[in-house]
């Protein structure tokens, strides 16, 4: 929209196309919406603290890791469709930054002159418990939204997360999406019926950085029940863990879907000095109260000697605070916290799928694997089942269904400095990845997009192949990336909405 409102300063920048940037943002917002506030420059006292606050991993926050030429963190609608408008009459890049995790880094550095569009302040959460219904903004974190759920209503819950410990009973976050609003790169804002449905298929699971710019999304709200269980149990090698993983393979994807248990192998503390084992915790989650629990555990998965002093029954979104490891009895207004301080180390994840079960030999080569690694690995295998089995696997872009019966997410985290300290990190996990190759999936060997890793292809901040994003598109999305690519292809077929693992448009497929 034409306005004659100005920037209260003026600028005279190196980087003419930032000129251009700044200058053309005032003429698209509403006089009403002034936008000179949610614009931080390097100049700018707040730019550094702004930079950093959403910064999810520390190893990005070197001073050679690329830094924009400015940020608008918008503070309405009107902002966001300025900011792609005009960053796409300068010429610049914009990065798309809404606050949650980001494992790779691309939501906030790129390697040509860029822009970060940051969402933080588009927070609302506005639910309709009538109809078990919420918009939520995209720039509202996962503590608001259960937060704001729990204060309307005790007995509905959101599977959120990506995967969630509610996968197997409901599915995931992008199962329960009925609706979004989206910035296209003509700058309008769109909904599910004015968008189609191919662009609102696309941006459930197909990563919607690469369509446009997610404003909120209307998600359907799911029945919890006023208690559930909760317990974790550690076994280590000595107290025979490898029978218990391995029992655990086989029936942690057929048990009821109230019920979720993920198993977590990590390297600790042998019994004598310098000396190293293997403990794993199952961290379960029961939609329902002990009582019925454990008679079913007893039944279905003896071996894990679930008793009722490894219990613990509270409330649903109590339960996600217990996940995120806070001690029991942690205020619920934790959710609300934002960060204050700057993250203080930095860490690499992978993925990986597992659709037979891992002989107890094998299981015993990973846990040797594991100790004699130089860093310290763990993972994180999360059962399938239930309602992931239900689903197909074109019915979102997000392929990952029937037939897997767990997901690995591979972990190493660091607090020292330096690109030696970090090289070492990284070509660890890097390693151990490799030895784990014959136990998962392959042609491809498929990964999960929220857990972003560069390693299994990449395409440059300023070119794109079609070829090269195959490689890692197929991983992602297996015979849904070239749906992905005929979207991308109709929606913005000059690829501005771009990152180094973005979806391209069909022209480079030629």
């Amino acid at each position: 929209m034409e306005s004659s409102y100005e920037l209260p300063f003026s600028w005279a920048w190196p980087d003419p196309a930032l000129d251009i940037f700044l200058q053309c943002l005032p003429t698209h917002i509403q006089p009403s919406y002034p936008i000179f506030e949610s614009i931080y420059t390097p100049n700018n006292s707040s730019f550094q603290s702004i930079l950093t606050a959403y910064i999810k991993n520390r190893r990005f926050l070197t001073a050679e890791a690329p830094k924009p030429l400015t940020i608008v963190a918008a503070r309405h609608e009107s902002h966001v469709q300025a900011t792609v408008i005009c960053a796409k009459y300068s010429d610049l890049e914009i990065r798309i930054r809404s606050g949650g995790h980001d494992y790779e880094g691309l939501s906030y550095i790129s390697a040509v002159p860029f822009v970060i569009l940051d969402m933080f302040n588009l927070r609302s959460v506005d639910i309709d418990t009538a109809n078990q219904t919420v918009w939520v903004q995209s720039g509202a974190t996962l503590g608001e939204l259960y937060y704001r759920i729990w204060n309307s209503s005790k007995l509905l819950g959101f599977p959120a997360g990506g995967y969630g410990n509610l996968m197997r009973k409901y599915g995931l976050s992008v199962d329960n999406v009925v609706d979004a609003q989206i910035v296209d790169i003509q700058g309008r804002i769109l909904d599910r019926k004015s968008m189609g449905e191919d662009l609102f298929w696309a941006i459930r699971g197909g990563g919607g950085a690469s369509f446009g710019v997610i404003l909120s999304w209307k998600i359907k709200l799911v029945s919890v029940p006023k208690k559930v269980t909760v317990f974790k149990i550690n076994k280590t090698l000595e107290q025979g863990a490898t029978d218990v993983v391995y029992r655990w393979q086989n029936v942690a994807h057929s048990l009821p879907e109230d019920i979720f248990i993920r198993a977590v192998p990590s390297v600790t503390k042998g019994a004598r000095e310098g000396e190293k084992t293997v403990v794993v915790f199952f961290v379960g989650l029961f939609l329902g109260q002990t009582q019925s629990l454990i008679p079913l555990m007893n039944i279905s998965f003896p071996e894990l000697g679930l008793q009722v002093k490894d219990c613990t029954e509270m409330s649903w979104v109590e339960s996600t605070l217990f996940w995120a490891d806070f001690p029991v009895g942690t205020s619920i207004d934790i959710l609300l916290n934002r960060p204050k301080e700057v993250i203080s180390f930095s860490f690499k994840r992978k993925s990986d799928y597992i659709k037979n079960v891992i002989p107890k030999k094998g299981l015993e080569n990973i846990w040797k694997q594991m100790i004699n690694l130089d860093v310290k690995i763990s993972m994180q295998w999360n059962p399938y089942g239930g309602k992931m089995s239900e689903i197909s696997e074109s019915e979102t872009p997000f392929p990952h269904r029937t037939g897997n019966l767990f997901k690995i997410q591979y972990l190493v985290s660091w607090g020292e400095e330096g690109t030696n300290v970090t090289n070492r990190y990284i070509n660890g996990i890097r390693d151990f990845y490799a030895s784990m190759a014959s136990y998962v999936s392959s042609g491809p060997r498929e990964a999960f997009l929220n857990y972003r890793d560069i390693d299994i292809g990449s395409i440059s901040s300023n070119q794109t192949t079609f070829k090269d994003s195959q490689v890692y598109g197929v991983k992602y999305f297996k015979g849904n990336f070239q749906r992905l690519v005929n979207v991308k292809a109709v929606v913005d077929p000059d690829n501005f909405f771009k990152n180094e693992q973005s979806i391209p448009p069909a022209k480079y497929q030629v």
